[in-house]
């Protein structure tokens, strides 16, 4: 029985079909331009760096919307028992094979049966912002219950005001998928709203691949 009923986002289905569309090529992005690879990032490294020392001694860790896996192989290089979900079976298949020492699974972030206070961790690494603006609360949510107290979530989005419904990424791939911004005092309310107490806060201006961007490290309380 699922420990924690998230509503299903209408969209689900055909956001899962363009992620399957573009994984290969965002894949080879990650490969040959470094896009989405935080070894080349250096604040974006930094900001991986803490939260694995944070929670290194906490438990396993949850990495929500994987993609093809480059965080997750990270922080399993560190030495963090982490696992990777990802909603679309592709970009799951090339985690695999890109990182075969790795643990991976299909699944949407508003599916997990997770227990509580299960997780020393928890990312949603630029992977949330899919999620509609009456749906992403819930999965907050389902994320504090599952962390263990002390336990931390930390969180990458997209800055802005609007929906930008996406016609085609990563190459010029066919998708369709809305991309949900969010100003980072709404973003950083949502998570205080779930019961998590915000540590640290990184925003980051535009960049080749990306408009501005923020990232969230939080705790669930002891």
């Amino acid at each position: 029985m699922r420990s924690h009923q998230i509503d299903r986002p209408a969209d689900l289905d055909v956001v899962r079909e363009s992620y399957d569309q573009v994984a290969d090529n965002y894949a080879e992005m990650v490969a040959t331009t470094g896009m989405g690879d935080i070894r080349r990032h250096p604040w974006l490294k930094a900001s991986i760096d803490a939260f694995a020392d944070t929670v290194s001694e906490l438990g396993p860790v949850l990495d929500v919307g994987c993609g093809p896996g480059t965080v997750t192989a990270y922080l399993a290089e560190r030495g963090l028992d982490v696992s990777g979900v990802d909603l679309s079976p592709r970009m799951i298949e090339n985690a695999r094979r890109l990182y075969p020492h790795c643990r991976f699974s299909v699944a949407s972030a508003t599916d997990l049966s997770l227990e509580e206070a299960s997780l020393g961790g928890v990312l949603g690494w630029w992977s949330l912002f899919n999620l509609p603006r009456n749906i992403l609360p819930q999965v907050l949510a389902l994320f504090a219950r599952a962390l263990k107290p002390g336990g931390h979530l930390i969180t990458g989005t997209h800055v802005g005001d609007e929906d930008v419904v996406r016609t085609e990424a990563y190459g010029g791939v066919p998708v369709h998928w809305t991309t949900h911004k969010w100003r980072p005092e709404q973003f950083v309310g949502l998570i205080e709203q779930a019961g998590l107490r915000p540590v640290a806060e990184l925003r980051l201006p535009p960049d080749q691949f990306s408009g501005p961007g923020l990232v969230v490290m939080a705790e669930r309380p002891a």
